[in-house]
């Protein structure tokens, strides 16, 4: 029983002044992946404290309250980075950080989480391939409403070989995104880190 206490007091100890490193990593981790959807010298304000909380909405297709990151330089406002979720993709839900600019084109998209096929699906992450660049400056103009698929069904996006579910859901999403951008814009970027009103 000593021994098992012992331990557990060394256990303890140790997460305790490993916590604060933990969260320092975290946040070094997470601002990296931001920083490649809105690059550095683009914004001087604090990515990770100017933020505001999104309400659960059926377009990010998301469940709970996330955090919003906004990027200004010098007071004016730069761009926003959202989370969103393609719902359905081919084994599960992918988990999207979606970064839009004020004039309402896409700075840049990043795949943060996924359970899709090695070789197939996973070829939305930039480290297996670029076609998630090919996002980058689209908008809800460019390409048009009819644009916003796969090249199967129409659309101006690639597939892949053997896998059009899971682009198809990303397309689906980074869409989505843009039209919540569209209807809550303004509260967004308000200054004051408010809890956004709209769902939708």
């Amino acid at each position: 029983m000593l021994f098992a206490a012992t331990g557990a007091a060394l256990v303890g100890l140790t997460f305790t002044q490993t916590e604060d490193d933990i969260r320092y990593n975290e946040k070094l981790t997470l601002l990296r992946k931001l920083n490649t959807i809105i690059p550095a010298d683009s914004y001087n304000n604090d990515l990770l404290l100017d933020t505001i909380i999104v309400k659960p909405s059926t377009l990010l297709s998301t469940k709970e309250e996330s955090l919003a990151y906004r990027a200004r330089k010098n007071s004016d406002n730069v761009a926003v980075v959202l989370t969103s979720i393609a719902a359905n993709g081919y084994n599960g839900p992918i988990y999207l950080l979606v970064g839009i600019k004020t004039d309402g084109s896409l700075s840049g998209v990043r795949v943060v989480k996924h359970r899709e096929t090695p070789g197939l699906g996973d070829v939305v992450e930039i480290s297996r391939s670029d076609w998630i660049l090919g996002f980058d400056g689209k908008s809800l103009d460019n390409p048009n409403e009819r644009g916003w698929k796969v090249k199967r069904d129409g659309g101006v996006f690639d597939q892949f070989t053997g896998a059009t579910i899971t682009p198809r859901a990303v397309v689906e999403a980074v869409h989505n995104a843009l039209l919540y951008f569209k209807k809550n814009q303004q509260i967004l970027f308000s200054v004051q880190a408010v809890k956004a009103k709209q769902h939708d």
